[in-house]
């Protein structure tokens, strides 16, 4: 249980980080409610490795995010381990991702592995305040 908490640690710092870096370098402005986030999700470094796809509601208060391919839980499955149960570490990383692009944004896990959802690893909504 240590090991999955230093994860997470690691992962709402690194999550921090690569938010501000992301906005500085894209001039993506603070505050900048969900279309920033929007933004920000695809240029993170996850955007180049997995497939993944954002989804709005109709009335536009609420940014659906979903990794469609995660290349970690692949290899995983690859060789024929189970997915790893990032929920919880998900939590923590989406949540932070999302407070740095702008705090009044709140991240909600949908379904996230252990959770199963078909043809998605992880989903998450994010809605402001």
């Amino acid at each position: 249980m240590e090991a999955i908490e230093l994860d997470a640690l690691s992962w709402k710092l690194f999550a921090a980080t690569e938010a501000r870096r992301i906005m500085t370098t894209f001039n993506i402005p603070a505050n900048g409610g969900l279309e920033a986030l929007e933004k920000a999700l695809g240029l993170r470094l996850y955007a180049v490795i997995n497939s993944q796809r954002t989804e709005w509601s109709g009335d536009r208060r609420r940014l659906r995010f979903f990794m469609d391919i995660c290349r970690v839980q692949e290899t995983r499955r690859r060789k024929g381990l189970p997915d790893f149960p990032c929920k919880a570490v998900g939590v923590d990383e989406f949540e932070t991702f999302a407070a740095t692009v702008d705090p009044r944004i709140r991240a909600t896990c949908m379904h996230c592995p252990p959770d199963a959802a078909a043809g998605q690893y992880c989903g998450w909504e994010f809605t402001m305040e």
